[in-house]
Formats: C-alpha cells, structure tokens, sequence
C-alpha cells in the first residue's frame, strides 16, 4: 500500500510549512519539533543559536515562506503493514519556479506525526528519474548494503567525506563521477585548506555522525536515488603562538568573540546521489551544509601543540 495518498503528501508538506513559519517567527524550538527531525531539525536549530548570537540589530526581520504544493514532484513509495513509512519530495519555495530541492519526509511510529528529515538543494534543474509504477507510485530500495546497488549509502558517506577531508584523493574521486556538487565539495577543501597561507592550518576530517538513516528509491535505469546525511568537522589553527584566531559575528553564539588559538567547526549536511545497478560511479547531485558547532582554546588559556 502507498506510505499515503497524493493530497495526503500535499497535506503534510503544507501543514510543515504553516507550522515551521509559525516556529521560526519565535525561534521555538519545541515547535518545530512537531515538524522537524533529523539533519533538518538540528540544522534549523543552528540557524536559531546563530541568530540569537547575533545582537539584536543585527537579526534580520524574519520573512514567512512556503513550499509551493502545486509545483511539488511527489515519490511516494509503498510500503508493506508494519513498515516505517516515509515519502521524498522535488520542491520550490517560490510559486511557479520549478523544483530545486528534494526533501524526505517520514512518519513517526510512536505519535503518527510526518516531521521533515532532510532537504537538499540540487545543482541542476533536471530532477532525477523515479521510477513512478502504473499508479505513479514510487518503489523504495534498502539504502544500505545494497548489493543490487554499485555504492550504498555508507560508501556515499565515506566519498563525500572525503571530498571535504583529501579533496576527494582517496575515495571521493573514484566513488563519484565530477557533478557541480562534488566538484564544489573539492573546492571547498582546495580553498579553505590554503586560506590562511603560511599563517595557520585547516583540517577538514569526519565527525560524529548521530543521523545514519537513508532513504533510497528505484531509477528508471534500475539503479537509485539515495538520501543521506553525514558530519564533518573543520579545525582551523594557527601555525605558531603569537598568532589568534578572531571569530567573526556568525560564530558569536558558540565562541563568544573569545580569540582562539584553534577552532572546531561541525558541519551536518544532507547530501543526495544517483547510483547506478552496474559497477560504475555514482553522481553527487545536491548537497546541504549547516555549522551546528563551533569550540576551541582562548588565547593564552594553555600552549598548543599544533604547529
């Protein structure tokens, strides 16, 4: 049976758009708890610590959006009784432009409330091809060890991770075909390792990841669509004592404008790709990146031992 119908889909993703408004006007997170879950709940959290570390003439007016439903490409899968439903979602924020993001929503088992698990913006307006059944029902595969698959969701995980941490040397390139989206993590690396010059170091390097849910569904070419998450971190440091670190006003709400002699950064991100059934490489079409943390040691509060 389908995870539910059409105007049921179009239901929810209205009722998450009125709720998070209504959430995101006071900052409350308990709210958007209702709707939210996952990568996309601590991601939007993150933008409230961020905000409310700003001062108050700094904050932005906030400005109420919807999702438009009628623009909405839907996949919803069918599921057997018993089985945690959840659908995936091609959408815009703005009336009439087509979709340029894919969002996963899921039913929760204990309270039957579909809350928002991941959205990720994509690099191209050409969405992927579902497989949509005589119904226009979507078919759901497992995410992970998948052998039907040529890479399951922990091997995207590890690639993507890679494009940030080597630039992509040890597993990204060989994993991934080059898309706009791996191509920019690559960039990412290159740009911000070297951003310092001879002055300081920045590391990029795998962080706790607490979401390893992933969502799949069947392409037309027998391969899949794959939704997922993953952490990473990003330590800047100085390259000898005498130098510091300034956090700039985005950082205040986790170091406080404090000098630091190094800093952490934790970044969670929902990533989507394309894999194929055959042993070929996959391609990372979109990618979402939040800061949800930031820590490290004032200036003068202990020597480092980073070089």
């Amino acid at each position: 049976m389908p995870a539910l119908s059409d105007a049921q889909a179009r239901a929810v993703i209205t009722n998450y758009s009125k709720v998070n408004n209504e959430a995101n006007a006071q900052r409350d997170r308990t709210l958007l708890d209702t709707v939210e879950d996952g990568p996309m709940y601590a991601m939007s959290v993150s933008d409230y610590t961020e905000t409310e570390g700003l001062p108050k003439a700094d904050r932005e007016p906030y400005k109420p959006w919807s999702y438009d439903t009628s623009s909405a490409k839907l996949y919803i899968p069918r599921f057997t009784i018993g089985q945690d439903r959840w659908f995936a979602a091609a959408l815009s924020g703005e009336r009439s432009k087509n979709p340029s993001r894919i969002a996963v929503f899921a039913e929760q088992p204990k309270n039957k409330r579909w809350e928002l698990i991941s959205v990720v913006d994509l690099d191209s307006a050409t969405l992927p091809d579902v497989a949509l059944d005589k119904d226009g029902y979507a078919t759901a595969v497992a995410a992970t060890r998948n052998n039907q698959l040529a890479a399951d969701s922990n091997l995207l995980r590890t690639a993507v991770i890679d494009n940030f941490a080597t630039g992509g040397t040890n597993t990204g390139t060989k994993v991934f075909d080059p898309t706009k989206a791996s191509q920019q993590q690559i960039k990412v690396h290159d740009e911000t390792t070297r951003k310092f010059g001879k002055l300081g170091t920045t590391v990029f390097a795998e962080g706790t990841n607490r979401f390893k849910d992933a969502y799949a569904l069947k392409t037309s070419d027998g391969g899949a669509l794959v939704l997922f998450a993953h952490t990473h971190t990003q330590t800047d440091a100085v390259a000898h004592s005498g130098l510091q670190i300034n956090p700039d006003n985005d950082d205040n709400a986790w170091l406080h404008g404090i000098p630091r002699t190094s800093v952490t950064y934790t970044f969670v991100c929902a990533d989507a790709a394309t894999v194929p059934a055959k042993a070929a490489p996959s391609r990372l079409i979109g990618y979402t990146c939040a800061r949800t943390d930031a820590s490290g040691p004032p200036v003068g509060s202990a020597p480092t031992d980073r070089a």
